[in-house]
């Protein structure tokens, strides 16, 4: 016989009231659990974005290239150059460079240079895709900059071992990878460099101080200082465009929609101060001249045509050729008042993902070009004029120069300019000075 219905309501409403009871219970233990893990979850979330400052470095353990666009580790804040790399350099700047009149008519690259035990150094973390020896007549510095954004100095003529130290300084002025370092010879105490991060930085060894002088929301590519004036930088981004931040004013004066991709490097002539040369990722280097170019104006003197990107443009020492690498794994030699006759030097360009690309420099005269190899060697390019220069008569690869002690490829070179025989190369965070036998 049924039960009454007043019973089963009685009944209900029991079962109801132990329902809710029981759920209470449980959602009271799930919030006793939600504030155990609370303070692990917050130490395990990644920290605010905070203003950068430049900090001393201490070296990461090496590991295999991260992302294009690493993260630097926090290191300790430092807003100073250390004492002695700045009275290093600043003891070279009073002598006058122009006193230094360089000589290389008798020196022969392909015999002369080695690379001695003494003259090699690991200097910084990871890969370094900017390299540059500082104008500085009687002393060699060498700068570096890798991907992690970390800037080193090596002051190569102090005696190993003397200080603790031993001549190699590490600072962290960028967020993303240095892609150049420049220095004027009228004032090498003040260094500027340029990153990926849209940062560019002035290092001013006199007022022993880092300073992030110019920011942008697109990642810089190359850097330059106008021949006459070392406060006027000219830079190149991803976007294609060439701009002209003039540190007087503390602003960009001017842009110019120059390539239709990123512009690789910049490269003044050394007689004609007003002309100057780019690359492009666009296969195209152009050679420009600032008295008629105007803003959003791609009217340039020539444009020289590639079948792959463009890594790198430069003037020879006299400025009467000018010099191309192209991932299309050629060095081109181009000669003449408009650079019209040209000599193709087959090379292996291809370095891969992980390796910073191939750039060929001169040295110290019209006849030498020097470009990594990736056998851990340099590769020396001959190239021959005739006297008058009315024509370029050769241009072949001449000589590899290998050594035991250089142990990674050599991506990015710097001649110095007043020591003939003073050629860095640089890698793999270690950087090699080759020198005169």
């Amino acid at each position: 016989m049924a039960s009454p219905p007043e019973v089963d309501l009685a009944e209900y409403e029991r079962l109801r009231a132990e329902n809710i009871r029981l759920k209470e219970i449980i959602l009271a233990s799930a919030r006793r659990k939600a504030d155990d893990l609370s303070p692990a979850i917050k130490s395990s979330e990644p920290p605010a974005a905070r203003r950068r400052t430049i900090r001393l470095s201490q070296s990461p353990p090496d590991a295999q290239p991260a992302p294009p666009t690493p993260t630097p580790t926090p290191m300790p804040r430092s807003t100073t150059f250390s004492s002695s790399l700045a009275s290093a350099i600043l003891d070279a700047v009073s002598l006058s460079p122009g006193a230094a009149k360089i000589r290389a008519d008798e020196f022969d690259a392909r015999k002369e240079l080695v690379l001695r035990p003494a003259n090699t150094r690991k200097l910084l973390p990871n890969r370094i895709p900017a390299l540059l020896v500082l104008p500085l007549v009687d002393r060699t510095v060498v700068a570096a900059g890798n991907i992690l954004g970390n800037v080193g100095f090596w002051h190569a003529d102090r005696e190993p071992g003397v200080a603790e130290t031993d001549g190699a300084f590490e600072y962290l002025p960028h967020q993303g990878p240095v892609a150049a370092i420049v220095a004027h010879p009228a004032l090498p105490q003040k260094i500027y460099s340029c990153s990926h991060g849209g940062e560019i930085c002035h290092m001013d060894a006199e007022k022993e101080s880092f300073n992030i002088i110019h920011s942008c929301d697109y990642p810089v590519y190359s850097l330059c200082q106008a021949p006459d004036s070392a406060s006027c930088l000219y830079f190149g981004g991803a976007n294609g465009t060439l701009k002209l931040f003039d540190e007087r004013m503390g602003k960009v004066s001017t842009t110019w929609d120059s390539h239709d991709n990123a512009v690789n490097s910049i490269d003044f002539h050394p007689e004609k101060k007003h002309m100057l040369a780019t690359s492009s990722t666009d296969k195209t280097a152009r050679v420009w001249d600032l008295r008629r170019l105007e803003k959003n104006n791609k009217d340039c003197l020539k444009v020289l045509q590639h079948d792959s990107s463009v890594q790198s443009a430069y003037f020879s020492p006299s400025g009467r050729m000018l010099a191309t690498t192209s991932l299309d794994d050629t060095v081109r030699v181009f000669e003449g008042d408009d650079f019209d006759s040209s000599h193709i030097i087959n090379h292996n360009n291809q370095t891969g993902r992980w390796i910073s690309s191939f750039k060929a420099i001169w040295g110290w005269n019209d006849r030498d070009l020097f470009i990594g190899n990736m056998k851990r060697a340099i590769d020396v390019i001959s190239v021959g004029s005739s006297s008058d220069g009315g024509g370029l008569i050769s241009a072949s690869r001449s000589a590899c120069l290998q050594s035991q002690h250089m142990t990674t490829i050599p991506c990015r070179l710097s001649a110095h300019p007043y020591k003939v025989g003073h050629l860095a190369c640089a890698s793999s965070g270690s950087v090699f000075l080759w020198t005169r036998a």
